[in-house]
């Protein structure tokens, strides 16, 4: 899986086979090479969803764009420059009432809370995403094989031997692959 401020890796299957792994250009030149490119399946591994490429040729003219193009361009809230945008935050006025007490405002102190949460529960964070993660795989790639459903509940019970033992009989490259997802789900287990 790849860290936060790396490019992402990919993972093509064609079938229930791996066939390449890598960053995005990485992929798309082996899956350029292959006539079954279009018969590929590729997979974000660090949140086992499912990507479409597109695999035209470079230089190929851009796919036309669905709707028409005379929308006016509104401007957001925020101070987009700096990555902020604003949102709906639905509180009751007793947290109304405490954010504005908070040195900074409401605004500072949101942040301070949701950084602190994010450290506090950085494992169990890391651990459901881990979970979620396998299991958009296995929905994907091994809805119809034996013992799915199965395994889908020893995923999320966090059940590692009976989940290890309910994907055994899955090809090897399909297993390999959703336990390298599944991997951080079982730490507290």
């Amino acid at each position: 899986m790849s860290s936060p401020d790396s490019e992402p890796t990919l993972t093509a299957f064609a079938g229930l086979s791996r066939i390449a792994s890598g960053t995005r250009a990485e992929l798309l030149a082996v899956l350029h090479a292959r006539a079954d490119a279009d018969l590929a399946v590729v997979f974000d591994d660090s949140t086992g969803e499912r990507l479409d490429l597109d695999l035209r040729p470079a230089g190929a003219p851009p796919l036309p764009e669905v709707g028409g193009g005379d929308e006016p361009i509104t401007r957001g809230v925020g101070r987009p420059k700096l990555g902020v945008v604003a949102r709906e935050v639905t509180l009751l006025p007793r947290h109304w009432d405490w954010l504005s007490r908070q040195p900074g405002g409401a605004s500072v102190a949101l942040r301070r809370l949701v950084d602190e949460a994010r450290r506090v529960h950085a494992d169990r964070d890391a651990e459901r995403a881990s979970r979620e993660a396998a299991y958009r795989f296995m929905s994907a790639m091994a809805g119809d094989l034996p013992g799915f459903e199965d395994a889908a509940r020893a995923l999320f019970a966090g059940e590692r031997a009976r989940f290890e033992t309910l994907v055994a009989p899955w090809p090897d490259d399909l297993r390999t692959y959703l336990q390298r997802l599944a991997a951080a789900a079982w730490s507290a287990a």
